[in-house]
Protein backbone atom coordinates (compact mmCIF):
# COMPACT_ATOMS: atom_id res chain seq x y z
CA UNK A 1 0.00 0.00 0.00
CA UNK A 2 0.82 3.41 -0.52
CA UNK A 3 0.35 6.23 1.68
CA UNK A 4 0.94 10.10 0.80
CA UNK A 5 3.56 12.00 2.90
CA UNK A 6 1.83 14.63 4.94
CA UNK A 7 2.48 17.62 4.50
CA UNK A 8 1.73 20.18 7.12
CA UNK A 9 1.61 23.25 5.08
CA UNK A 10 -1.43 21.42 2.82
CA UNK A 11 -5.64 21.74 3.95
CA UNK A 12 -7.14 18.69 5.72
CA UNK A 13 -8.30 16.07 3.22
CA UNK A 14 -11.74 17.33 2.68
CA UNK A 15 -13.01 13.56 2.94
CA UNK A 16 -10.83 12.98 6.06
CA UNK A 17 -12.90 10.28 7.84
CA UNK A 18 -13.80 7.60 4.81
CA UNK A 19 -15.49 5.20 6.96
CA UNK A 20 -17.60 7.49 9.42
CA UNK A 21 -18.62 9.46 6.01
CA UNK A 22 -19.60 6.54 4.28
CA UNK A 23 -21.69 5.03 7.33
CA UNK A 24 -23.47 8.48 7.81
CA UNK A 25 -23.99 9.30 4.24
CA UNK A 26 -27.31 9.18 2.24
CA UNK A 27 -28.44 10.76 -1.27
CA UNK A 28 -31.95 10.98 0.08
CA UNK A 29 -31.09 13.50 2.91
CA UNK A 30 -28.14 15.41 0.36
CA UNK A 31 -30.82 16.17 -2.10
CA UNK A 32 -33.43 17.20 0.46
CA UNK A 33 -30.68 19.81 2.17
CA UNK A 34 -29.86 20.77 -1.09
CA UNK A 35 -30.78 24.83 -1.49
CA UNK A 36 -30.99 25.51 -5.11
CA UNK A 37 -31.90 28.07 -7.07
CA UNK A 38 -34.13 31.25 -6.08
CA UNK A 39 -37.51 30.16 -7.42
CA UNK A 40 -37.26 26.55 -6.38
CA UNK A 41 -35.89 24.59 -8.82
CA UNK A 42 -32.33 23.17 -9.48
CA UNK A 43 -29.75 24.52 -11.87
CA UNK A 44 -26.60 22.94 -12.80
CA UNK A 45 -25.55 25.76 -14.37
CA UNK A 46 -26.75 27.96 -11.53
CA UNK A 47 -25.15 26.04 -9.00
CA UNK A 48 -21.82 26.26 -11.12
CA UNK A 49 -21.36 29.95 -11.41
CA UNK A 50 -24.25 32.30 -10.58
CA UNK A 51 -24.40 30.57 -6.71
CA UNK A 52 -20.63 32.19 -6.45
CA UNK A 53 -21.84 35.19 -8.33
CA UNK A 54 -24.42 35.72 -5.24
CA UNK A 55 -22.18 34.93 -2.55
CA UNK A 56 -19.88 37.86 -3.19
CA UNK A 57 -17.04 35.71 -5.56
CA UNK A 58 -17.92 36.82 -9.02
CA UNK A 59 -15.20 38.52 -9.55
CA UNK A 60 -12.94 35.15 -8.65
CA UNK A 61 -11.51 33.28 -11.79
CA UNK A 62 -13.61 30.72 -13.20
CA UNK A 63 -11.55 30.05 -16.10
CA UNK A 64 -8.05 30.52 -17.10
CA UNK A 65 -7.67 29.57 -21.13
CA UNK A 66 -4.61 28.95 -22.60
CA UNK A 67 -4.71 29.32 -26.31
CA UNK A 68 -2.37 26.52 -28.26
CA UNK A 69 -0.36 29.70 -29.84
CA UNK A 70 0.23 31.28 -26.97
CA UNK A 71 -3.12 33.37 -26.15
CA UNK A 72 -4.70 34.04 -22.74
CA UNK A 73 -7.66 34.66 -21.46
CA UNK A 74 -9.06 34.56 -17.68
CA UNK A 75 -13.12 34.67 -17.12
CA UNK A 76 -14.49 35.29 -13.79
CA UNK A 77 -17.64 33.87 -12.33
CA UNK A 78 -19.41 37.08 -12.85
CA UNK A 79 -18.00 37.46 -17.06
CA UNK A 80 -19.06 33.79 -17.27
CA UNK A 81 -22.52 34.05 -15.59
CA UNK A 82 -23.02 37.35 -17.95
CA UNK A 83 -21.97 35.61 -21.00
CA UNK A 84 -24.17 32.37 -20.53
CA UNK A 85 -27.05 34.50 -19.43
CA UNK A 86 -26.69 36.55 -23.04
CA UNK A 87 -26.86 32.52 -24.92
CA UNK A 88 -29.29 31.66 -23.32
CA UNK A 89 -31.14 34.21 -24.31
CA UNK A 90 -29.61 33.75 -28.01
CA UNK A 91 -31.37 30.29 -27.83
CA UNK A 92 -34.25 31.52 -26.58
CA UNK A 93 -34.85 34.00 -29.25
CA UNK A 94 -33.62 31.28 -31.93
CA UNK A 95 -36.80 29.27 -30.32
CA UNK A 96 -35.00 26.78 -28.34
CA UNK A 97 -37.55 24.98 -25.71
CA UNK A 98 -36.61 23.75 -22.81
CA UNK A 99 -35.88 19.52 -23.61
CA UNK A 100 -34.43 20.60 -26.97
CA UNK A 101 -30.73 19.02 -27.93
CA UNK A 102 -28.11 21.87 -28.53
CA UNK A 103 -25.01 20.55 -29.87
CA UNK A 104 -21.60 21.85 -30.02
CA UNK A 105 -18.63 20.31 -31.96
CA UNK A 106 -15.39 22.03 -30.94
CA UNK A 107 -11.93 21.64 -29.06
CA UNK A 108 -11.17 23.25 -25.39
CA UNK A 109 -12.35 26.71 -26.74
CA UNK A 110 -13.83 29.06 -24.49
CA UNK A 111 -17.35 29.55 -26.69
CA UNK A 112 -17.51 26.23 -25.19
CA UNK A 113 -18.32 26.51 -21.76
CA UNK A 114 -20.21 29.64 -22.60
CA UNK A 115 -22.46 27.52 -24.69
CA UNK A 116 -22.32 24.47 -21.93
CA UNK A 117 -23.81 26.56 -18.89
CA UNK A 118 -26.14 28.79 -21.46
CA UNK A 119 -27.75 25.84 -22.95
CA UNK A 120 -28.12 24.62 -19.40
CA UNK A 121 -29.88 27.71 -18.00
CA UNK A 122 -32.44 27.93 -21.16
CA UNK A 123 -33.50 24.38 -20.47
CA UNK A 124 -32.33 22.53 -23.74
CA UNK A 125 -29.98 19.75 -23.27
CA UNK A 126 -26.35 20.05 -23.97
CA UNK A 127 -24.69 17.68 -26.10
CA UNK A 128 -20.90 17.23 -27.21
CA UNK A 129 -19.42 16.07 -30.00
CA UNK A 130 -15.79 14.86 -30.07
CA UNK A 131 -14.13 16.93 -32.41
CA UNK A 132 -11.52 14.21 -33.77
CA UNK A 133 -14.57 12.08 -35.06
CA UNK A 134 -15.34 11.83 -38.49
CA UNK A 135 -17.95 13.24 -40.24
CA UNK A 136 -19.43 9.63 -40.09
CA UNK A 137 -19.86 9.74 -36.56
CA UNK A 138 -20.94 13.37 -36.03
CA UNK A 139 -23.46 12.81 -38.71
CA UNK A 140 -25.29 9.81 -36.51
CA UNK A 141 -25.15 11.59 -33.24
CA UNK A 142 -26.32 15.03 -34.80
CA UNK A 143 -29.55 12.79 -36.36
CA UNK A 144 -29.96 10.55 -32.97
CA UNK A 145 -30.03 13.91 -30.82
CA UNK A 146 -32.43 15.74 -33.25
CA UNK A 147 -30.52 18.56 -32.67
CA UNK A 148 -32.04 21.93 -34.26
CA UNK A 149 -28.42 23.64 -33.55
CA UNK A 150 -25.25 22.85 -34.08
CA UNK A 151 -22.23 25.59 -32.68
CA UNK A 152 -18.76 24.74 -34.20
CA UNK A 153 -15.87 26.64 -35.60
CA UNK A 154 -15.83 26.93 -39.80
CA UNK A 155 -12.98 24.41 -40.19
CA UNK A 156 -15.04 21.60 -38.64
CA UNK A 157 -18.18 22.63 -39.95
CA UNK A 158 -16.54 22.41 -44.26
CA UNK A 159 -14.68 19.19 -42.95
CA UNK A 160 -17.45 17.32 -41.28
CA UNK A 161 -20.66 18.62 -41.14
CA UNK A 162 -21.19 20.66 -45.00
CA UNK A 163 -21.31 17.87 -47.19
CA UNK A 164 -24.26 16.06 -44.89
CA UNK A 165 -26.65 18.81 -44.05
CA UNK A 166 -28.91 17.79 -46.27
CA UNK A 167 -28.82 14.29 -44.51
CA UNK A 168 -29.80 16.33 -41.31
CA UNK A 169 -33.57 17.79 -41.59
CA UNK A 170 -33.56 19.02 -37.78
CA UNK A 171 -30.78 20.63 -37.86
CA UNK A 172 -31.81 24.48 -38.53
CA UNK A 173 -29.05 26.90 -37.15
CA UNK A 174 -25.77 26.47 -37.45
CA UNK A 175 -23.44 29.28 -35.36
CA UNK A 176 -20.08 29.13 -35.89
CA UNK A 177 -17.19 30.63 -33.39
CA UNK A 178 -14.78 32.31 -35.33
CA UNK A 179 -17.08 33.91 -38.00
CA UNK A 180 -18.58 37.28 -38.03
CA UNK A 181 -20.84 36.90 -41.50
CA UNK A 182 -23.91 35.08 -41.41
CA UNK A 183 -25.19 33.05 -44.89
CA UNK A 184 -28.00 30.60 -45.43
CA UNK A 185 -28.18 28.73 -42.83
CA UNK A 186 -24.93 29.54 -40.94
CA UNK A 187 -24.88 32.41 -38.15
CA UNK A 188 -21.90 34.27 -36.01
CA UNK A 189 -22.05 32.96 -32.04
CA UNK A 190 -20.73 36.18 -30.77
CA UNK A 191 -22.68 38.23 -32.98
CA UNK A 192 -25.84 36.53 -31.49
CA UNK A 193 -24.07 36.83 -28.20
CA UNK A 194 -23.25 40.54 -28.24
CA UNK A 195 -27.23 41.17 -29.27
CA UNK A 196 -28.54 40.20 -26.25
CA UNK A 197 -29.00 41.17 -22.88
CA UNK A 198 -26.90 40.29 -19.85
CA UNK A 199 -29.57 39.58 -17.92
CA UNK A 200 -31.83 36.80 -17.23
CA UNK A 201 -34.56 35.25 -14.47
CA UNK A 202 -32.85 32.33 -12.76
CA UNK A 203 -33.51 29.28 -14.24
CA UNK A 204 -36.86 27.50 -13.79
CA UNK A 205 -35.64 23.68 -13.89
CA UNK A 206 -36.71 20.90 -11.79
CA UNK A 207 -34.09 17.89 -10.74
CA UNK A 208 -35.51 15.43 -12.97
CA UNK A 209 -35.56 17.90 -15.88
CA UNK A 210 -33.28 16.61 -18.57
CA UNK A 211 -29.38 18.13 -18.66
CA UNK A 212 -27.24 16.47 -20.70
CA UNK A 213 -26.51 14.15 -23.20
CA UNK A 214 -23.66 12.17 -23.79
CA UNK A 215 -23.03 9.71 -26.66
CA UNK A 216 -21.34 6.09 -25.82
CA UNK A 217 -20.28 3.21 -27.67
CA UNK A 218 -22.04 -0.28 -27.28
CA UNK A 219 -21.61 -3.58 -28.62
CA UNK A 220 -24.46 -3.37 -30.99
CA UNK A 221 -26.67 -0.79 -33.09
CA UNK A 222 -26.29 2.53 -33.16
CA UNK A 223 -24.12 4.87 -30.44
CA UNK A 224 -26.39 4.85 -26.93
CA UNK A 225 -27.63 8.54 -25.93
CA UNK A 226 -27.16 8.88 -21.94
CA UNK A 227 -29.84 11.19 -20.72
CA UNK A 228 -28.94 13.16 -17.55
CA UNK A 229 -30.57 15.62 -15.23
CA UNK A 230 -30.19 18.46 -13.23
CA UNK A 231 -29.98 16.79 -10.13
CA UNK A 232 -26.67 15.08 -11.17
CA UNK A 233 -25.05 18.48 -10.08
CA UNK A 234 -25.43 17.40 -6.48
CA UNK A 235 -22.99 13.85 -7.53
CA UNK A 236 -20.66 16.04 -9.13
CA UNK A 237 -20.28 18.77 -6.44
CA UNK A 238 -19.50 15.96 -3.43
CA UNK A 239 -16.95 13.71 -5.83
CA UNK A 240 -15.29 16.97 -6.62
CA UNK A 241 -14.83 18.16 -2.72
CA UNK A 242 -14.55 14.49 -1.78
CA UNK A 243 -12.02 12.23 -4.30
CA UNK A 244 -10.50 15.54 -6.25
CA UNK A 245 -10.28 17.57 -2.91
CA UNK A 246 -11.29 20.54 -4.18
CA UNK A 247 -12.30 23.78 -2.74
CA UNK A 248 -12.98 27.03 -3.71
CA UNK A 249 -9.75 29.11 -5.18
CA UNK A 250 -8.12 26.09 -6.16
CA UNK A 251 -6.53 25.45 -9.27
CA UNK A 252 -7.41 23.04 -11.18
CA UNK A 253 -6.89 21.40 -14.31
CA UNK A 254 -8.81 18.38 -16.33
CA UNK A 255 -6.88 17.26 -19.26
CA UNK A 256 -10.14 15.45 -20.55
CA UNK A 257 -11.26 16.16 -24.08
CA UNK A 258 -15.22 18.15 -23.22
CA UNK A 259 -16.55 15.75 -26.13
CA UNK A 260 -16.59 13.15 -23.43
CA UNK A 261 -17.88 12.37 -20.26
CA UNK A 262 -15.18 13.26 -17.87
CA UNK A 263 -14.65 16.49 -20.00
CA UNK A 264 -18.18 18.02 -18.82
CA UNK A 265 -18.91 16.33 -15.38
CA UNK A 266 -15.00 17.12 -14.45
CA UNK A 267 -13.73 19.74 -16.68
CA UNK A 268 -16.51 21.93 -16.15
CA UNK A 269 -19.23 21.40 -13.31
CA UNK A 270 -17.47 20.11 -10.89
CA UNK A 271 -14.49 22.20 -10.87
CA UNK A 272 -16.89 25.44 -10.77
CA UNK A 273 -19.62 23.66 -8.85
CA UNK A 274 -16.51 24.17 -5.85
CA UNK A 275 -15.74 27.27 -6.92
CA UNK A 276 -12.20 26.44 -7.96
CA UNK A 277 -10.35 28.04 -11.32
CA UNK A 278 -10.81 25.85 -14.05
CA UNK A 279 -7.20 25.87 -16.27
CA UNK A 280 -8.09 24.87 -20.07
CA UNK A 281 -5.56 24.44 -22.74
CA UNK A 282 -6.73 24.29 -25.75
CA UNK A 283 -3.44 22.32 -27.31
CA UNK A 284 -3.17 18.80 -27.58
CA UNK A 285 -0.84 16.51 -25.64
CA UNK A 286 3.30 17.77 -25.29
CA UNK A 287 5.11 16.44 -22.06
CA UNK A 288 7.26 19.91 -21.70
CA UNK A 289 4.16 22.25 -22.33
CA UNK A 290 2.23 20.51 -19.88
CA UNK A 291 4.73 20.71 -17.11
CA UNK A 292 5.22 24.26 -17.79
CA UNK A 293 1.49 24.85 -16.92
CA UNK A 294 1.69 23.21 -14.26
CA UNK A 295 3.96 25.12 -12.90
CA UNK A 296 3.18 28.62 -14.07
CA UNK A 297 -0.08 28.33 -12.66
CA UNK A 298 0.74 26.66 -9.97
CA UNK A 299 -1.94 24.07 -10.35
CA UNK A 300 -3.16 22.32 -7.15
CA UNK A 301 -5.40 19.30 -8.46
CA UNK A 302 -4.65 17.63 -11.64
CA UNK A 303 -6.68 15.01 -13.05
CA UNK A 304 -5.81 13.21 -16.45
CA UNK A 305 -5.61 9.44 -18.27
CA UNK A 306 -3.49 6.67 -17.83
CA UNK A 307 -2.74 7.15 -21.45
CA UNK A 308 -0.69 10.39 -20.74
CA UNK A 309 0.65 9.48 -17.84
CA UNK A 310 2.48 6.07 -19.55
CA UNK A 311 3.64 9.06 -22.47
CA UNK A 312 5.34 11.41 -19.35
CA UNK A 313 6.65 8.22 -17.52
CA UNK A 314 8.54 7.66 -21.50
CA UNK A 315 9.70 10.79 -22.14
CA UNK A 316 11.33 10.07 -18.01
CA UNK A 317 11.94 12.19 -14.96
CA UNK A 318 14.51 14.52 -15.93
CA UNK A 319 12.09 16.61 -17.69
CA UNK A 320 9.99 16.68 -14.10
CA UNK A 321 12.62 17.51 -12.18
CA UNK A 322 13.25 20.96 -14.39
CA UNK A 323 10.28 22.32 -13.02
CA UNK A 324 8.69 23.24 -10.09
CA UNK A 325 5.39 21.44 -8.97
CA UNK A 326 5.32 22.02 -5.14
CA UNK A 327 1.76 23.65 -5.29
CA UNK A 328 0.09 19.81 -6.60
CA UNK A 329 -1.85 18.99 -3.98
CA UNK A 330 -3.50 15.63 -5.47
CA UNK A 331 -3.10 13.88 -8.98
CA UNK A 332 -5.97 11.43 -10.45
CA UNK A 333 -6.06 9.95 -13.25
CA UNK A 334 -9.18 8.79 -15.24
CA UNK A 335 -10.51 6.71 -18.19
CA UNK A 336 -9.64 3.40 -18.14
CA UNK A 337 -7.40 0.94 -15.44
CA UNK A 338 -4.28 2.71 -14.31
CA UNK A 339 -1.46 0.21 -13.83
CA UNK A 340 0.48 0.15 -10.49
CA UNK A 341 3.20 1.49 -12.01
CA UNK A 342 2.23 4.44 -13.03
CA UNK A 343 0.64 5.15 -9.27
CA UNK A 344 4.57 4.98 -8.20
CA UNK A 345 5.76 6.52 -10.61
CA UNK A 346 3.43 9.59 -9.87
CA UNK A 347 5.46 9.63 -6.04
CA UNK A 348 8.65 9.41 -7.00
CA UNK A 349 8.54 11.79 -9.47
CA UNK A 350 5.87 14.13 -8.39
CA UNK A 351 5.45 12.94 -4.78
CA UNK A 352 2.60 12.60 -5.44
CA UNK A 353 0.77 8.93 -6.06
CA UNK A 354 -2.24 8.83 -8.94
CA UNK A 355 -5.15 8.16 -7.46
CA UNK A 356 -7.20 6.40 -9.81
CA UNK A 357 -10.66 6.88 -10.01
CA UNK A 358 -13.68 4.49 -11.76
CA UNK A 359 -17.25 5.14 -13.33
CA UNK A 360 -18.78 5.76 -16.56
CA UNK A 361 -20.91 7.53 -19.14
CA UNK A 362 -23.62 5.94 -17.39
CA UNK A 363 -22.97 6.50 -13.58
CA UNK A 364 -22.42 10.46 -14.81
CA UNK A 365 -20.02 10.60 -11.59
CA UNK A 366 -17.29 9.23 -10.08
CA UNK A 367 -18.19 5.56 -7.94
CA UNK A 368 -15.38 3.96 -6.92
CA UNK A 369 -11.88 6.36 -5.81
CA UNK A 370 -8.73 6.02 -4.05
CA UNK A 371 -8.83 9.10 -1.46
CA UNK A 372 -6.72 11.50 -0.08
CA UNK A 373 -6.64 10.57 3.45
CA UNK A 374 -6.77 7.04 2.53
CA UNK A 375 -3.80 4.59 1.63
CA UNK A 376 -3.52 3.08 -1.98
CA UNK A 377 -3.14 -0.12 -3.53
CA UNK A 378 -1.50 -0.08 -7.01
CA UNK A 379 -3.69 -1.30 -9.39
CA UNK A 380 -6.95 -1.12 -7.63
CA UNK A 381 -9.81 1.22 -8.90
CA UNK A 382 -10.22 2.24 -4.61
CA UNK A 383 -13.18 1.73 -2.77
CA UNK A 384 -16.95 3.08 -3.38
CA UNK A 385 -18.01 6.23 -2.55
CA UNK A 386 -19.86 7.60 0.67
CA UNK A 387 -23.43 6.51 -0.64
CA UNK A 388 -22.57 4.28 -2.91
CA UNK A 389 -23.43 0.38 -2.60
CA UNK A 390 -21.06 -1.19 -5.01
CA UNK A 391 -20.32 -5.70 -5.49
CA UNK A 392 -19.45 -8.00 -7.36
CA UNK A 393 -22.44 -10.09 -8.49
CA UNK A 394 -23.62 -12.69 -11.13
CA UNK A 395 -26.48 -12.07 -13.00
CA UNK A 396 -29.15 -15.30 -13.16
CA UNK A 397 -31.99 -16.25 -15.73
CA UNK A 398 -34.63 -14.76 -14.02
CA UNK A 399 -33.18 -11.57 -13.89
CA UNK A 400 -32.17 -11.67 -10.40
CA UNK A 401 -28.49 -11.25 -9.27
CA UNK A 402 -26.03 -12.76 -6.60
CA UNK A 403 -23.48 -11.27 -4.87
CA UNK A 404 -20.05 -12.92 -5.02
CA UNK A 405 -17.39 -13.53 -2.23
CA UNK A 406 -14.42 -11.51 -1.96
CA UNK A 407 -11.75 -12.44 -4.31
CA UNK A 408 -14.52 -13.96 -7.04
CA UNK A 409 -14.80 -12.65 -10.15
CA UNK A 410 -18.02 -11.36 -12.01
CA UNK A 411 -19.81 -8.12 -12.61
CA UNK A 412 -19.12 -5.01 -10.59
CA UNK A 413 -22.92 -3.73 -9.79
CA UNK A 414 -24.32 -0.39 -8.11
CA UNK A 415 -27.02 0.06 -5.97
CA UNK A 416 -29.22 2.42 -7.73
CA UNK A 417 -30.09 5.44 -6.46
CA UNK A 418 -27.38 8.12 -6.51
CA UNK A 419 -28.26 11.38 -8.27
CA UNK A 420 -26.23 11.62 -11.45
CA UNK A 421 -27.58 8.35 -12.81
CA UNK A 422 -28.45 8.03 -16.09
CA UNK A 423 -32.46 8.67 -16.35
CA UNK A 424 -32.38 6.52 -19.91
CA UNK A 425 -30.66 5.66 -23.61
CA UNK A 426 -32.74 8.38 -25.97
CA UNK A 427 -35.12 6.70 -27.38
CA UNK A 428 -34.34 3.06 -26.67
CA UNK A 429 -35.91 2.59 -23.20
CA UNK A 430 -35.57 -1.64 -23.84
CA UNK A 431 -31.97 -1.10 -23.84
CA UNK A 432 -31.90 0.67 -21.02
CA UNK A 433 -34.09 -1.61 -18.81
CA UNK A 434 -31.56 -4.28 -19.53
CA UNK A 435 -28.66 -2.07 -17.71
CA UNK A 436 -30.64 -3.46 -14.54
CA UNK A 437 -31.45 -6.15 -12.30
CA UNK A 438 -32.77 -6.88 -9.02
CA UNK A 439 -32.17 -3.36 -7.75
CA UNK A 440 -29.01 -3.06 -9.02
CA UNK A 441 -27.22 -1.12 -12.01
CA UNK A 442 -25.02 -3.64 -14.02
CA UNK A 443 -22.00 -2.11 -15.33
CA UNK A 444 -21.00 -4.09 -18.21
CA UNK A 445 -17.12 -4.45 -16.11
CA UNK A 446 -15.85 -7.39 -14.53
CA UNK A 447 -14.17 -7.20 -11.44
CA UNK A 448 -13.34 -8.68 -8.13
CA UNK A 449 -13.46 -7.21 -4.45
CA UNK A 450 -11.11 -8.02 -1.90
CA UNK A 451 -11.89 -8.95 1.95
CA UNK A 452 -11.03 -5.04 2.24
CA UNK A 453 -13.38 -3.54 0.22
CA UNK A 454 -10.46 -2.44 -2.82
CA UNK A 455 -12.07 -3.27 -6.27
CA UNK A 456 -10.00 -4.45 -9.02
CA UNK A 457 -10.79 -4.10 -12.32
CA UNK A 458 -10.73 -7.03 -14.62
CA UNK A 459 -11.75 -6.15 -18.72
CA UNK A 460 -15.24 -5.47 -20.10
CA UNK A 461 -17.58 -8.44 -20.46
CA UNK A 462 -18.63 -7.44 -23.78
CA UNK A 463 -17.24 -6.44 -27.10
CA UNK A 464 -16.65 -2.66 -26.34
CA UNK A 465 -12.86 -1.69 -26.13
CA UNK A 466 -10.98 1.44 -24.45
CA UNK A 467 -8.23 3.03 -26.60
CA UNK A 468 -6.49 5.94 -24.96
CA UNK A 469 -9.93 6.43 -22.74
CA UNK A 470 -12.26 6.59 -25.63
CA UNK A 471 -15.08 3.86 -25.34
CA UNK A 472 -15.53 2.28 -28.86
CA UNK A 473 -17.64 -0.33 -29.94
CA UNK A 474 -17.29 -2.26 -32.95
CA UNK A 475 -20.82 -1.54 -34.95
CA UNK A 476 -19.22 1.68 -36.33
CA UNK A 477 -16.16 0.58 -37.30
CA UNK A 478 -17.70 -2.76 -38.94
CA UNK A 479 -20.27 -1.12 -40.76
CA UNK A 480 -18.14 1.66 -42.32
CA UNK A 481 -15.56 -0.91 -43.52
CA UNK A 482 -18.46 -2.54 -44.85
CA UNK A 483 -19.09 -0.05 -47.14
CA UNK A 484 -15.84 -0.15 -49.18
CA UNK A 485 -16.74 -2.61 -52.09
CA UNK A 486 -14.08 -4.54 -51.50
CA UNK A 487 -15.33 -5.98 -47.79
CA UNK A 488 -18.21 -8.69 -47.20
CA UNK A 489 -17.87 -8.98 -43.79
CA UNK A 490 -15.64 -6.84 -40.69
CA UNK A 491 -14.67 -7.92 -37.14
CA UNK A 492 -12.67 -5.43 -34.60
CA UNK A 493 -11.11 -6.46 -31.45
CA UNK A 494 -9.21 -4.44 -29.16
CA UNK A 495 -5.11 -5.43 -29.00
CA UNK A 496 -3.34 -4.03 -25.91
CA UNK A 497 -0.82 -1.77 -26.56
CA UNK A 498 1.89 0.00 -24.76
CA UNK A 499 0.37 3.72 -24.28
CA UNK A 500 -3.45 3.42 -25.69
CA UNK A 501 -3.70 0.34 -23.09
CA UNK A 502 -5.56 -0.92 -26.30
CA UNK A 503 -5.63 -0.06 -30.11
CA UNK A 504 -8.43 -1.11 -32.71
CA UNK A 505 -7.39 -4.37 -34.90
CA UNK A 506 -9.82 -5.59 -37.65
CA UNK A 507 -9.96 -8.60 -39.40
CA UNK A 508 -11.88 -8.66 -42.76
CA UNK A 509 -13.57 -10.67 -45.20
CA UNK A 510 -12.80 -9.82 -49.28
CA UNK A 511 -15.11 -10.28 -51.46
CA UNK A 512 -14.78 -12.59 -54.55
CA UNK A 513 -12.29 -10.73 -57.11
CA UNK A 514 -10.25 -9.12 -54.32
CA UNK A 515 -6.90 -10.38 -53.28
CA UNK A 516 -5.08 -9.50 -49.72
CA UNK A 517 -2.29 -6.92 -50.44
CA UNK A 518 -0.49 -4.22 -48.27
CA UNK A 519 -2.28 -1.57 -51.43
CA UNK A 520 -5.52 -2.77 -50.05
CA UNK A 521 -4.52 -2.93 -46.60
CA UNK A 522 -3.23 0.48 -46.85
CA UNK A 523 -6.52 1.64 -48.70
CA UNK A 524 -9.06 0.06 -46.08
CA UNK A 525 -7.12 1.44 -42.97
CA UNK A 526 -7.52 5.07 -45.25
CA UNK A 527 -10.90 4.86 -45.99
CA UNK A 528 -11.94 4.02 -42.34
CA UNK A 529 -9.99 6.55 -40.93
CA UNK A 530 -11.16 9.33 -43.46
CA UNK A 531 -15.05 8.64 -42.21
CA UNK A 532 -14.26 7.96 -38.73
CA UNK A 533 -11.72 10.15 -37.87
CA UNK A 534 -8.86 9.13 -35.72
CA UNK A 535 -9.86 8.08 -32.46
CA UNK A 536 -12.23 5.64 -33.87
CA UNK A 537 -10.33 4.17 -36.78
CA UNK A 538 -8.42 1.13 -36.90
CA UNK A 539 -4.72 0.75 -36.60
CA UNK A 540 -3.94 -2.71 -37.98
CA UNK A 541 -6.08 -4.73 -40.37
CA UNK A 542 -5.80 -8.61 -40.83
CA UNK A 543 -7.19 -10.02 -44.04
CA UNK A 544 -9.03 -14.03 -43.34
CA UNK A 545 -11.28 -16.21 -45.97
CA UNK A 546 -13.69 -16.04 -43.65
CA UNK A 547 -14.92 -14.49 -39.82
CA UNK A 548 -15.80 -17.27 -37.26
CA UNK A 549 -19.61 -16.67 -36.44
CA UNK A 550 -22.11 -18.14 -34.77
CA UNK A 551 -24.55 -20.46 -36.39
CA UNK A 552 -26.83 -17.81 -36.49
CA UNK A 553 -24.72 -15.76 -37.94
CA UNK A 554 -23.00 -13.21 -35.32
CA UNK A 555 -19.58 -12.85 -35.71
CA UNK A 556 -17.50 -14.06 -32.90
CA UNK A 557 -15.33 -11.70 -31.75
CA UNK A 558 -13.76 -13.40 -28.88
CA UNK A 559 -12.51 -16.27 -31.26
CA UNK A 560 -10.84 -12.97 -33.36
CA UNK A 561 -9.09 -12.07 -30.13
CA UNK A 562 -7.82 -15.62 -28.71
CA UNK A 563 -6.55 -16.14 -31.92
CA UNK A 564 -4.73 -13.18 -31.85
CA UNK A 565 -3.26 -12.91 -28.17
CA UNK A 566 -2.50 -16.59 -28.69
CA UNK A 567 -4.94 -18.30 -26.22
CA UNK A 568 -7.28 -20.98 -25.77
CA UNK A 569 -10.09 -20.80 -28.39
CA UNK A 570 -12.73 -21.95 -25.80
CA UNK A 571 -16.28 -23.07 -26.25
CA UNK A 572 -16.55 -23.78 -29.96
CA UNK A 573 -20.22 -25.69 -29.61
CA UNK A 574 -21.82 -22.60 -31.50
CA UNK A 575 -19.42 -21.87 -33.72
CA UNK A 576 -20.31 -22.12 -37.54
CA UNK A 577 -18.47 -24.91 -39.36
CA UNK A 578 -14.45 -24.79 -38.74
CA UNK A 579 -12.31 -21.79 -37.13
CA UNK A 580 -8.70 -22.40 -38.30
CA UNK A 581 -6.34 -21.31 -35.72
CA UNK A 582 -3.55 -19.30 -37.93
CA UNK A 583 -4.92 -18.41 -41.38
CA UNK A 584 -5.96 -16.23 -44.13
CA UNK A 585 -3.16 -13.32 -43.94
CA UNK A 586 -1.14 -13.09 -47.30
Amino acid sequence: MIGQIPNPNEPTPNLADYSAMQAAFSWEAACAEWVGSPNGGLNIAFEAVDRWVIAGRGEAIALRWLGKNGERQDLSYAELARLSDRFANSLERLGIAPGERVCILAGRIPELYITALGVLKVGAVFCPLFSAFGPEPIRVRLAKSRARVLITTTLLYQRKVRKQRGELPDLQYVLLTDSREAELGLYSFHALLEAESDHRPPPRTQPEDWALLHFTSGTTGAPKGAIHVHQAVIAHQLTGRWVLDLRPGDIYWCTADPGWVTGVSYGIIAPLANGATLVVDEAEFDARRWYAILERERVNIWYTAPTAIRMLMKVGAKTVREHDLSALRLVASVGEPLNPEGVIWGLATLGRPFHDTWWQTETGAIMIANYRALDIRPGSMGRPLPGIEAAIVRRRSDDRVDRLEPGEEGELALRTGWPSMFRGYLDDEERYQRCFADGWYLSGDLATCDADGYFWFVGRNDDVIKTAGHLIGPFEVENILMEHPAVVEAGMIGKPDEFAGQIIKVFVALKPGYEPSDALRKELLGFARTRLGPAVAPRELEFLPDLPKTRSGKIMRRLLRARELGVPLGDLSTLEGEYPENSGDE
